[in-house]
């Protein structure tokens, strides 16, 4: 398997290239897995009735969505942890702080070091099309694999006062906790 990436020769509108041709690259996407797809092929792989799937797993959304609205990182098993953040302006005195420096609401979510591993080992494909749409180049993944951790890639001015910011990383648990129980890990 790879990721599929094109590269179209864009006219440049704004910025640095305006007014100049040059390739932009993008993931391409075949389509949407609806969760329908996703449960049965879950149910056929486990051995466990899709009704019996569908409940839990509409159970663990439930769960995810109540506890991350109390403020804690969850565990996805298998894939990671997300929880719920905000993007806000900083501002120098407490009597300024208000609901009105929050510039937007966030999702987190940092994947868990299996899913880092898989993405770094997948190979990836780029095709080239000129402005008219015509293939100028097909191109196979040279490159060593790297997988940007959010944690290392921002800084302070680039959150905007990230309030919570990516806290912990990943410690390698798929997906972590709250420290209280165990993780259940798939």
């Amino acid at each position: 398997m790879s990721i599929k990436v094109n590269a179209r020769q864009t006219l440049q509108k704004i910025g640095t290239h305006a007014g100049q041709y040059r390739y932009v690259m993008q993931t391409e996407l075949y389509n949407r897995l609806n969760a329908t797809k996703v449960l049965k092929e879950a149910a056929l792989r486990s051995g466990i009735p899709q009704g019996s799937m569908t409940a839990c797993w509409q159970a663990i959304g439930d769960v995810i969505k109540a506890w991350a609205t109390e403020g804690h990182s969850v565990a996805i098993p298998g894939l990671g942890s997300m929880r719920f953040s905000v993007r806000a302006t900083s501002v120098e005195n407490a009597e300024d702080v208000g609901t009105g420096l929050i510039k937007t609401r966030r999702v987190i979510f940092v994947p868990s070091v299996d899913i880092k591993d898989e993405l770094k080992r997948t190979g990836i494909n780029i095709t080239c099309y000129d402005k008219d749409g015509n293939v100028v180049k097909q191109v196979a993944s040279q490159d060593n694999g790297d997988v940007e951790d959010e944690a290392s890639t921002r800084t302070d001015d680039q959150t905007g006062g990230n309030t919570g910011g990516n806290t912990g990383g990943n410690t390698g648990d798929n997906g972590g906790g709250d420290g209280g129980g165990d993780d259940l890990q798939i």
